[in-house]
């Protein structure tokens, strides 16, 4: 299983947008937050590996 390092670019509602660090891509990737930590904010840094998105410091 790949393991794959975010950063919460923005909150909009019940959803945020995460933007991949680990690899260039253009589009950020749009994540319901019930999927999320509870304590998310904008600039927090996540790993998501087997299917669970986890805080990083």
């Amino acid at each position: 299983m790949e393991t794959i390092y975010y950063e919460v670019e923005s909150i909009d509602g019940d959803y945020a947008n995460l933007r991949r660090t680990d690899k260039q891509e253009e589009e950020t990737k749009l994540v319901a937050r019930a999927l999320l930590p509870a304590e998310i904010n904008v600039g927090s840094k996540l790993k998501y590996e087997m299917f669970e998105y986890q805080i990083i410091m």
